[in-house]
């Protein structure tokens, strides 16, 4: 299995909205416990530490 960066089925606006309303009224604290809750909960349907460990590095190297 390998890390696909290339264009999906989901709507980049679609998920956005979705995670924006996700952390309206959720105060700075709750923001961070809901995004580890999220990574954690996607790391764990993805079930492979190969594409997480190529997920976390890809993600890294997008913030430089």
């Amino acid at each position: 299995m390998y890390l696909n960066t290339r264009g999906s089925t989901v709507s980049n606006d679609e998920l956005f909205t979705l995670l924006t309303q996700a952390h309206e009224q959720l105060s700075e604290s709750e923001s961070r416990q809901f995004d580890a809750s999220l990574v954690l909960l996607l790391a764990n349907h993805i079930s492979s530490m190969e594409v997480i460990k190529e997920a976390i590095e890809y993600a890294k190297n997008s913030l430089i």
